[in-house]
């Protein structure tokens, strides 16, 4: 038998619970192992609730109780999050957790310290919620180097950004309508701003490549000034507007960056719609492959922790996890990033067109149905900072996306 604890009896921790409980038998047979919780941290009580037998409110009754070989951490945030993991890990028991904060933060620290022990810090559900994609990264994909990873990381910003093309809304309409529905947060800030995108595509990139990615080194972007006039130019040009995470090497240089894209039906991630998540990626052996599937939600999620539960149950006292170095990856300066821009100047268009065709050159016009009163055009292949550059000259600009066609 494997006993577990859960710390945190939220909308992840819960569905751990029920999954275990509605699937326990076969899950039981794939560790080959009983798999039993024994304790449930949380600070509130539930009566009612079957797991208010399992509660308890003080952690050190879990992490001093021999009896216990993995903890599942579904609490959210750093604190005190870091500091319990860590502690598990040092006292020789196995951690799963859905945390991307945590990982994206402590992701080498944690991994090296598990190695260590002989235990394991596993993290499946901290990207895509139910779609496997760390799993290959670590396994299925090693024999290969990987040039690009792409993906739409988050659900909230997916669905606002195809109910803004789908019914021609407008963002702070359907940002409304999702938090409604409980897609959004009452503070959607880690969504729409991108900033939970990039703790994930950061996670990503220090797989990917085996060193240390500090999200706060991502050039970031959300999805705040995307308008109705934008949609309508994507359509117009038979594109949608996505907001991917992406990191791809070009050489021996890593560039990453979150931000709102045009991309065309070519585009392996153009028919991702509503609350699902894809993530592309591109090997230099394999090619070209893509995970695709509910990116968030109670179930999905929880399913994704109990299946690393399952792994570490299978391999006690052996480490399986890759090597993630806290040597850090020193990303690329973005303004070298090479790209197109889709550029919306007000004003007249005869004056704009001159001054435009001087900056740019030869430039791809764009005209969208029910867009008045405004210039749009598409640029060269140019770098970031070459575009920075330009775009100052400019006092007019409306807004701009990034093209990746």
């Amino acid at each position: 038998m494997i006993n577990i604890a859960v710390l945190g009896y939220g909308t992840v921790g819960s569905g751990v619970i029920e999954v275990l409980n509605k699937n326990g038998e076969s899950i039981n047979e794939r560790a080959n192992k009983e798999i039993k919780v024994k304790y449930v941290l949380d600070l509130r009580d539930f009566p009612g609730d079957p797991v208010q037998e399992l509660i308890v409110h003080d952690y050190n009754t879990i992490v001093n109780d021999p009896e216990v070989q993995i903890i599942v951490e579904v609490m959210g945030g750093v604190n005190p999050a870091y500091s319990f993991v860590k502690e598990a890990l040092e006292k020789g028991k196995s951690v799963c957790t859905s945390n991307k904060e945590l990982v994206a933060k402590h992701g080498a620290e944690l991994l090296a310290l598990a190695k260590e022990k002989k235990v394991n810090f596993l993290f499946e559900a901290s990207v895509g919620g139910g779609i496997p994609i760390i799993r290959p990264l670590n396994q299925s994909l090693t024999a290969d180097e990987i040039q690009e990873i792409t993906g739409i990381l988050n659900g909230t910003t997916n669905y606002i950004l195809t109910k803004m093309t789908n019914e021609g809304l407008e963002f702070n309409e359907v940002l409304k309508e999702a938090q409604e529905r409980g897609y959004a947060e009452r503070n959607p800030e880690a969504d729409i701003e991108g900033y939970d995108a990039c703790r994930k595509i950061a996670i990503l990139t220090s797989l990917a490549y085996g060193m240390q990615v500090d999200y706060e080194d991502i050039y970031t972007e959300g999805i705040t000034k995307i308008t109705d006039a934008d949609i309508k130019y994507a359509k117009a040009l038979n594109a949608s507007i996505k907001i991917l995470g992406t990191s791809k090497k070009n050489g021996d240089k890593v560039f990453a960056m979150v931000a709102p894209m045009l991309i065309n039906s070519e585009h392996p991630l153009y028919s991702v719609n509503d609350v699902f998540n894809a993530i592309f990626v591109k090997g230099n052996v394999l090619g070209d492959v893509m995970f695709y599937g509910r990116g968030a939600g109670k179930l999905p999620t929880a399913s994704a922790v109990v299946a690393d539960v399952v792994d570490a149950a299978k391999h006690v006292g052996t480490n399986i996890m890759t090597i993630w170095s806290s040597k850090k990856l020193r990303l690329s300066d973005i303004k070298e990033y090479n790209t197109k821009f889709l550029v919306r100047l007000s004003g007249d268009e005869t004056e704009n067109e001159l001054l435009v065709k001087e900056l740019f050159g030869e430039v791809t016009r764009v005209k969208a149905e029910d867009v008045s009163g405004e210039y749009a055009f598409i640029t060269p292949l140019i770098t970031e900072g070459e575009y920075k550059e330009k775009a100052e000259k400019l006092n007019n600009i409306i807004g701009m996306i990034r093209v990746a066609f």
